[in-house]
């Protein structure tokens, strides 16, 4: 038996070509579709691989094809012709197919992926007649397709290029994420360096930073907009004021009876606390108390003592957790309680967690973390890491005229979750005090001021 491997483009070709090599008396023993060419996968050309096979003792001796055989003989041999073929196609044509592809015998895919096939090779060739014209139709043709195995052939080829075309959108979308990464975008558009170089100067994270600016320069693509510095800024804006706003009311809630303050020491603790409860007296007409457990810094005392006096509001002082029930006894009758608790070494676990024996109230309460602008970054998170550890609520920033760094605001409050509150600008009493405004703080980082 003579075995021959045929990749075509279209079943015609297949024909044409298994007729002019092997005669008319060929058997197609199995087709399927492989894909050529291309660069890494992709840009691949279907093709149709068709394996034939013809009898040897239906050719002369010269290897050719000899005339049809009589009818006597077809009658006398079909049988032994289709044994011939169904026990040696496979072993020859897993040999043929490999001694080609030039790699190790492998098993025969199954034969005529799809129906219609058949109905084109009749169409296409018709003058083919029956090879055994007496056998039965179930087992004239060798290797026989059952239509259940064309369908499952079928829907794996679907499945195929279906995973196919995933994995084409998945690297097209790798790609884009390392030519952004590699800093491709940012060379062609020089905007991007300077808000990336203004952003850094501001002290934001770089990991927050590359962040902003991939989402940018994405959005430019998605958007087909041309990356200019206007475009930039208004990503930079929306991405910025997503992580200001925080998703809680960022003042003294109305309800809310205790307000702590914690912080590490020289933050302006004692002046913040003049400065709001000047904003309840005043502005929201509440009866305000003072508790102060700042009993180590010289002065600390006196100096809450004369706001006190000047807002006509009484103040407790505590020595120890022991003396907060006889306080807010005393403050009983106050409607908020501001408690100015003492500067602690934050690198100290056991002073923080005595602070905290101090952060307990019988009603509605909230915990401010009063943090310095002049502070470095690196310091301010290591202080922000700590007093996490107990319960905070909002975050309230002091010194914003004494900087020219903003960076650690949206650091801060993207990092550690933390509902922003305040904003501390200056010493006077009660003025220079406001609630957090996003577009303010935004301004502030991304405007490039010269000097």
């Amino acid at each position: 038996m003579r075995v021959k491997r045929y990749v075509v483009d279209s079943m015609p070709d297949a024909l044409q070509k298994i007729r002019n090599d092997l005669g008319k008396d060929a058997v197609i023993i199995n087709t399927k579709e492989v894909r050529t060419g291309g660069f890494l996968g992709m840009f691949t050309k279907k093709k149709i691989e068709v394996i034939a096979a013809m009898d040897q003792a239906a050719s002369g001796p010269s290897g050719k094809p000899a005339d049809p055989p009589s009818s006597s003989r077809q009658s006398a041999q079909p049988q032994a012709s289709l044994s011939a073929v169904a026990t040696t196609a496979k072993p020859l044509v897993a040999a043929a197919y490999g001694a080609q592809a030039g790699h190790a015998p492998q098993a025969v895919q199954p034969a005529m992926t799809q129906a219609s096939r058949e109905e084109k090779l009749s169409l296409a060739f018709p003058e083919v007649p029956d090879v055994f014209p007496e056998t039965p139709a179930p087992a004239a043709s060798p290797l026989p397709i059952a239509p259940f195995q064309r369908s499952q052939a079928a829907g794996m080829i679907r499945a195929k290029e279906d995973m196919l075309l995933d994995e084409i959108k998945q690297m097209k979308d790798m790609m884009l994420k390392l030519s952004l990464r590699q800093g491709e975008v940012e060379e062609q558009h020089p905007s991007l360096q300077r808000y990336e170089r203004r952003l850094l100067e501001q002290e934001v994270d770089p990991l927050l930073v590359d962040e902003l600016m991939a989402v940018a320069a994405e959005e430019a693509v998605r958007e087909e907009a041309e990356l200019t510095e206007e475009f930039v800024r208004h990503s930079l804006e929306k991405q910025l004021l997503a992580i200001l706003a925080g998703d809680g009311v960022k003042s003294i809630a109305a309800d809310t009876r205790i307000a702590h303050f914690v912080g590490p020491t020289g933050v302006g603790k004692t002046t913040t606390i003049a400065k709001l409860a000047a904003e309840q007296v005043l502005k929201h007409q509440r009866k305000v108390g003072f508790i102060t457990s700042d009993t180590y810094r010289i002065a600390a005392v006196e100096q809450l003592k004369t706001y006190g006096t000047i807002l006509n509001v009484p103040l407790e002082v505590v020595f120890s957790p022991l003396d907060l029930n006889r306080a807010f006894e005393n403050l009983k009758d106050c409607d908020l309680i501001f408690m100015d608790t003492a500067g602690r070494n934050f690198r100290n676990e056991m002073y923080v967690s005595e602070l905290n024996a101090l952060l307990r109230s019988g009603g509605k309460s909230e915990t401010f973390l009063v943090l310095s602008l002049t502070t470095k970054y690196k310091d301010i998170k290591a202080i922000t890491s700590n007093f996490n550890k107990f319960k905070l609520d909002k975050v309230l920033f002091t010194k914003l005229d004494e900087t020219d760094s903003y960076g650690a605001i949206p650091n801060i409050i993207r990092e550690f979750g933390l509902q922003p509150s305040y904003v501390a600008n200056g010493q006077s009493v009660p003025d220079d005090i406001r609630v957090l405004q996003e577009k303010q703080i935004i301004d502030l980082i991304l405007e490039d001021r010269e000097p």
